[in-house]
């Protein structure tokens, strides 16, 4: 498949273009996420913030404890997420330092030459959340393949309220909507 070269998009209007269309099926959890979701997207379209997407998914869902895995970096914005979503729920938030493991003992390159410096530990936060048994995750700026462990060892679902991009204000779309980086970074016309 090919979805994001196609000009026509005739699946809105009903077309199967693919094979997979008869093993589609929504049922128990995956039926009612699909309709809490419908739901918040036909009620509140380009009326809400991802944020308040995020509380209304959790509630609609009948969420009780939400889970905020968060970049070091982040422990700001994850403070007052805590705080904003703690009105509602209760959450649990591990920070990606969480365990305090040393990058030399994995080997990995140090951005400080001296002294110790702890690595990202994403399955120890997935790990720490599954022990608070929580139903859904928010991932809040993880590294990239750090997102992605998490995510793989998450008992709960997962969602991503930010990612990541230092340098375009984590917006990683801005590369797209800027002219210069798409001729001049990557090459395209």
């Amino acid at each position: 498949m090919k979805c994001a070269l196609c000009v026509d998009k005739d699946c809105r209007s009903g077309k199967d273009c693919t094979t997979v269309a008869s093993d589609v099926e929504y049922e128990g959890d995956d039926l009612e996420s699909m309709k809490v979701s419908a739901q918040i997207e036909s009620r509140y379209y380009m009326k809400k913030t991802r944020l308040e997407e995020l509380i209304l998914y959790a509630k609609g869902m009948g969420y009780e404890k939400l889970g905020i895995a968060f970049c070091i970096g982040m422990q700001k914005e994850a403070k007052i997420i805590h705080e904003i979503l703690s009105r509602d729920f209760d959450v649990s938030s591990v920070c990606c330092k969480v365990c305090g493991l040393g990058k030399d003992s994995y080997g990995l390159e140090q951005l400080r030459g001296d002294g110790f410096e702890a690595t990202c530990n994403p399955i120890g936060q997935a790990l720490t959340l599954n022990q608070d048994k929580t139903d859904l995750n928010i991932i809040l700026g993880l590294c990239i393949g750090h997102d992605i462990l998490f995510t793989q060892h998450s008992e709960a679902p997962v969602t991503t309220l930010a990612v990541k991009d230092r340098v375009l204000a984590h917006n990683p779309l801005g590369a797209i909507y800027s002219n210069y980086y798409l001729k001049n970074v990557f090459g395209m016309k």
